[in-house]
């Protein structure tokens, strides 16, 4: 991806510095520059609201596109794919108006990290959520483009998986705007870069793959025989393999139709290893529902004592009582 390095020498903000909007100034204080690319930068900023991500840009007809984007992304009720919209506005700098727009500042760790540091049995699991969304945002009309882990974002405590860059997002039937070769079906010889779902699909059969080579690899030959064969060598692809043929050849219609392969898989799997990718969702619910459990244990002994203590009194009374009666009529 190229940088816009006009921009950056224009904006190169350092942290503190402030942002007010020319139209309605509402104020953005930059804590940080959270990524660079060829169409603007993206600061993590302070609003009055809280932390928000602030995008400049100088091509207004891109940043256009994106918001448009973001706002296409939030008439899909239940599915929150990319960050949500917020306001455009133009900062002006030296008297020169740049554009901006204020989105949400998704907080949580990238995909790759999480799936070292969690394991390889969420990858199933985050890939059900991707392709749901996905599915949602084709029905829209809408490729997402340059699919990619660095752009999907796992939220914690949710555990819910969401993309940070909506600048590869292109209506069907046009071409794509933004790509990365290893994700890219063009690159591997798998089709055209003319945005359709098989596009998206594809790049998901990738990020898969992508997650037993972190290191990915480069095209040599035959792309589709080379895949197959790098299938092949990972143990931890091969339950995944008729998924990933179908997702590479382009053989599905619909994010949907995946999904339902991909989670008859995971229905299959040993069950040592769904409690391990479901284990963190329910742990919280777990320790939760397990000292419950405990403290209606501790209430239960509590209550049958207290009732043994009253029963053992009751007893010593009436003996008391009885003595006493005894004694009267001696």
């Amino acid at each position: 991806m190229m940088t816009n390095h006009s921009l950056r020498k224009q904006c190169n903000l350092l942290p503190g510095s402030l942002i007010t909007g020319k139209w309605n100034k509402n104020p953005y204080r930059i804590q940080q520059e959270l990524g660079y690319g060829a169409n603007g930068i993206v600061y993590l900023a302070e609003s009055n609201n809280g932390q928000v991500a602030l995008k400049l840009s100088d091509d207004y007809s891109s940043i256009s596109s994106e918001m448009n984007i973001l706002k296409s992304f939030s008439k899909v009720q239940g599915h929150s794919l990319g960050p949500s919209f917020f306001e455009a506005d133009d900062w002006l700098k030296n008297g020169r108006p740049i554009p901006f727009y204020v989105m949400e500042y998704i907080k949580g760790e990238g995909y790759s990290a999480f799936i070292e540091q969690k394991g390889d049995s969420w990858v199933g699991v985050l890939m059900l959520q991707l392709l749901s969304s996905l599915d949602e945002l084709h029905k829209q009309g809408w490729a997402f483009g340059d699919l990619k882990p660095d752009n999907l974002i796992v939220t914690i405590p949710a555990y819910k998986i969401r993309c940070i860059d909506v600048g590869g997002t292109t209506l069907f039937g046009r071409s794509i705007k933004e790509f990365t070769e290893f994700f890219d079906r063009g690159y591997w010889g798998m089709g055209s870069r003319k945005a359709d779902p098989q596009y998206d699909l594809f790049a998901v059969a990738m990020i898969i793959i992508n997650s037993f080579y972190p290191k990915r690899f480069s095209k040599k030959g035959d792309g589709y025989k080379q895949l197959n064969e790098m299938i092949k060598q990972k143990k931890g692809l091969h339950p995944y393999s008729k998924v990933l043929d179908r997702a590479v050849k382009g053989q599905y219609q619909s994010a949907d139709e995946m999904r339902h392969d991909l989670l008859g898989i995971l229905n299959r799997q040993p069950e040592h290893k769904k409690v391990e990718a479901q284990s963190t969702f329910q742990g919280k619910k777990n320790n939760n529902s397990t000292s419950q459990t405990r403290s209606m244990r501790k209430k239960r002994k509590k209550k049958k004592r207290g009732l043994l203590e009253t029963l053992i009194l009751a007893i010593f009374v009436s003996i008391l009582y009885v003595l006493y009666v005894y004694n009267q009529f001696l």
